[in-house]
């Protein structure tokens, strides 16, 4: 069947700006057209073929659909928190076409089986396309470096081990120079243990007042510059995972300077909230990094403003009530995100912090960039796409959320704007254009 969608502003950084017409036709994209010539198409294509479905996006946003670089599938292992089929479904609600599944399953993905399995199952059950990372270390414990060749011909986009710090510097060293042969991204996890070990929020006042043992900034940033040095020394693509500090993003900032091959990512939470949100013993907002002060979060946001930070990711890490309904020291970190990440970042441009364009860039072309996929709104690709309207409000309901998890802190926190249609290869695999 061929597909129409008509008359949206289509926006693809670096490409296209404008009002068009996109055609798909199965999985491709065949024609895009500027839309004054769009009804004289569209009456010749109906009377040339009845199966033909028209999309009227007017008023919305079409984008190359959004990818996201850090999720928490749970599958294998602790399918009683997500499923490849619920996070995936939750992905394409919240306008993703792609996310990256992070190794830090049971068993964990440091082997081609895992890998395998995890592919093999997004392919029977999943809704997007789901991109297995690699773990660095065996067991993700950091001793002994997996078979990164073996793990990329499987299907791994980039090795993590995400959870777990490398801490051992000679062995970051080693799988620095390992995958740079093989082309993939090491996304770095950055936490010096003994700086955070006890530590269940940020180090500071409110901290104190609460009687919480706190995880101070260096906890992050000193393993943030160990791993650029280690960058420079090897020449791979380091990603910097959940950057959450000040001092992280002047230290990520010099390197870019230098022309280091350094990208990395923060997590709406980060951009949107502060430690202030732990008051209570919320352990809906308990997280690692944990959430930093007021300094820290708009220095994330003049981060993302001056392209210091390429990604916004969501770090989306369900957990089940079992682990979030206890004392705040022994809750779960984590919180999902990929229901909300869209609505939050158009935060960012209705407070005129970065422009539509660049929120696009930095959930869609950039990771796409990264991760070496091929993606845009172009004649000949496959038709990952998202619509997007921004003028929609609506009031956050975890209940109805398709992912298991709830354990959100925007529950109850009015929006605007999210995804209303999410394609992927031509198949629409969300739609809620009523509401729009």
């Amino acid at each position: 069947m061929l597909t129409l969608i008509k008359g949206g502003r289509v926006m693809d950084p670096g490409n296209i700006d404008g009002i068009f017409d996109i055609l798909v036709d199965n999985d491709r994209i065949i024609e895009i057209t500027p839309f004054e010539r769009s009804e004289s198409n569209a009456h010749e294509l109906l009377n040339k073929n009845n199966a033909i479905r028209i999309i009227d996006a007017c008023g919305k946003i079409v984008v190359p659909g959004l990818i996201d670089m850090h999720v928490h599938l749970r599958e294998p292992g602790q399918e009683y928190k997500e499923t490849i089929e619920t996070g995936t479904l939750a992905a394409a609600s919240g306008g993703f076409t792609g996310v990256c599944a992070m190794p830090n399953t049971i068993p964990a993905n440091d082997n081609r089986q895992v890998t395998e399995y995890i592919l093999n199952r997004a392919r029977d059950v999943g809704k997007v396309n789901v991109y297995p990372v690699a773990a660095i270390s065996i067991g993700l414990n950091g001793n002994k470096l997996c078979e990164y060749g073996d793990l990329k011909e499987a299907g791994a986009v980039a090795v993590s081990d995400d959870g777990h710090p490398v801490s051992n510097s000679r062995l970051m060293r080693r799988a620095m120079e390992y995958a740079k042969e093989f082309g993939l991204p090491v996304i770095s996890h950055c936490e010096v243990i003994e700086l955070s070990a006890g530590g269940s929020m940020n180090e500071g006042i409110i901290a104190t007042r609460m009687g919480l043992a706190g995880i101070p900034n260096v906890a992050e940033s000193i393993m943030v510059a160990r791993d650029i040095a280690l960058c420079e020394l090897t020449g791979a693509h380091l990603h910097i995972a959940h950057v959450s500090t000040s001092q992280s993003l002047s230290v990520i900032r010099d390197a870019k300077k230098r022309g280091l091959p350094v990208t990395a990512e923060t997590a709406p939470h980060y951009f949107t909230l502060t430690e202030d949100a732990v008051c209570g013993y919320n352990t809906n907002a308990k997280m690692n990094p944990p959430l930093r002060s007021a300094v820290d979060r708009d220095a994330i946001r003049e981060g993302l403003a001056d392209g210091t930070i390429d990604v916004i990711a969501t770090d989306h890490a369900p957990h089940s009530i079992l682990e979030k309904d206890v004392e705040f020291d022994m809750a779960s970190n984590g919180i999902i995100g990929l229901e909300t990440s869209l609505s939050l970042g158009l935060k960012l441009v209705e407070e005129k912090i970065i422009s539509l364009s660049v929120l696009i860039k930095k959930m869609s072309s950039n990771p796409a960039l990264i991760l070496n996929l091929n993606s845009g709104i172009k004649k000949g690709n496959i038709a990952d796409i998202t619509i997007i309207d921004t003028n929609i409000s609506y009031k956050v309901d975890s209940d109805s959320f398709c992912s298991l998890g709830r354990n959100t802190p925007f529950n109850d926190w009015e929006m605007r704007g999210r995804a209303c249609l999410t394609m992927v290869g031509g198949k629409i695999v969300f739609e809620n254009m009523a509401d729009s």
